[in-house]
């Protein structure tokens, strides 16, 4: 067996959070394409529907929405439920969702932060844990989070205090997690994206004229594309990473590396 047949997710069962559009939709798109019946898990149900459906027409793969709150816990906790029963088990996920609220420190607001650490980290925490469970009572399996390059670096010039905190401590959640589960078959890795061009960042008002700053910035003078971060989704998802765990993968274009 060749090295892609070994990568293949051919039979596999997952879902993603935050998957209805930008770097959720194309990690679905890679899992779908490598083999694997995927799970469009959304806040925005519409869009997540649209996304499953094409999905499912160009890879051929059973591909489902669910609408999950993943702030919420009895939502989460049915999200896999439903998972498992509809796509028949559970070997991976990527917890993807998150937002960002770009405000100076001393303007914040006590509920901008806690919405933002309530998405990015106490949702990672929550989809951890339900996936974790069902995994660690059926054989194994990977998680995947979404941290940042944030977590490693302070960003500039937009101030975002709340984001930064959040994404470093999903890197220890991650690490913490790998560890406790490390001996009972289940995998949990991060991944740290830089900027990526997604539809929604280049269409942001409030990010629009932050790009050209970020492109100087930046040792390959441009932002990462959704794409870029395909492969690496699938490695860790699949059978040849089975020695990748308490991981955080950063994929920067070098951003962190000054």
């Amino acid at each position: 067996m060749g090295i892609l047949e070994k990568m293949a997710l051919t039979g596999k069962k997952g879902f993603v959070t935050g998957a209805a559009r930008g770097i959720g939709k194309c990690t679905a798109t890679a899992f779908a394409e490598a083999g694997a019946d995927v799970a469009i898990v959304d806040l925005d149900i519409e869009t997540a529907k649209k996304t499953a459906a094409e999905l499912a027409e160009k890879t051929g793969r059973k591909v489902i929405a669910i609408q999950t709150d993943c702030t919420n816990k009895e939502q989460v906790d049915a999200m896999v439920e439903e998972v498992v029963a509809k796509l028949g088990g559970l070997d991976f996920c990527h917890n993807n969702a998150g937002i960002c609220i770009n405000a100076p420190a001393e303007e914040m607001t006590y509920e901008q932060w806690l919405k933002v650490i309530n998405i990015n980290l106490n949702g990672i925490f929550l989809t951890d844990i339900a996936a974790g469970k069902y995994m660690l009572a059926h054989g194994g399996g990977s998680i995947i989070n979404t941290a940042s390059m944030s977590a490693h670096i302070v960003n500039v010039p937009q101030p975002q205090c709340a984001y930064n905190a959040s994404k470093a401590g999903v890197i220890q959640l991650t690490k913490s997690l790998a560890i406790e589960w490390a001996k009972k078959g289940v995998r949990v890795n991060c991944i740290s994206p830089g900027y990526m061009a997604t539809e929604l960042t280049m269409n942001s008002p409030t990010l629009i004229p932050l790009i050209e700053k970020w492109n100087a910035m930046a040792p390959m003078g441009r932002m990462g594309k959704p794409e870029e971060l395909e492969s690496i989704c699938v490695y860790l998802a699949g059978d040849t990473s089975t020695f990748t765990t308490g991981t955080d993968v950063i994929v920067d274009g070098a951003f962190t590396c000054f």
